[in-house]
């Protein structure tokens, strides 16, 4: 499986058990490991347990293995591996406080008035 149909496999997954504000974030011109990060957010820890389940059951069920699952037992953040997607899935809390779509967003070119003003100063 491709990884934009595993993605579209994940999103389906989240989507069915209601997963709230789910980012898609293309990561290949970052990272050699991953293609995708899917981050989502469940109401509570047993929603956030709900959908890593639904994640890895729908992966399986269409042939992929998830490479590793963690945090479902706690349920504040929970992340499936499957090689080319990566999904995180966390309360509103944990989402807020680690702000993965800050960390992993590519940082904004300069525009043209902020370059000339840098070559000004220097």
């Amino acid at each position: 499986m491709q990884a934009k149909e595993l993605k579209l496999l994940v999103i389906d997954a989240l989507e069915d058990i209601k997963a709230e504000d789910i980012q898609i974030l293309d990561v290949t011109a970052m990272t050699d490991f991953t293609d995708f990060m899917i981050i989502a957010t469940g109401k509570s820890t047993r929603q956030v347990k709900a959908l890593s389940n639904e994640v890895s059951s729908q992966a399986k069920s269409a042939g992929i293995q998830p490479l590793g699952v963690e945090g479902e037992d706690v349920g504040e953040w929970a992340l499936v591996d499957l090689g080319d997607v990566i999904v995180h899935i966390m309360t509103p809390q944990m989402r807020t406080t680690y702000n993965l779509e800050k960390l992993w967003s590519v940082p904004d070119t300069p525009d043209e008035s902020e370059q000339e003003q840098a070559s000004d100063e220097d």
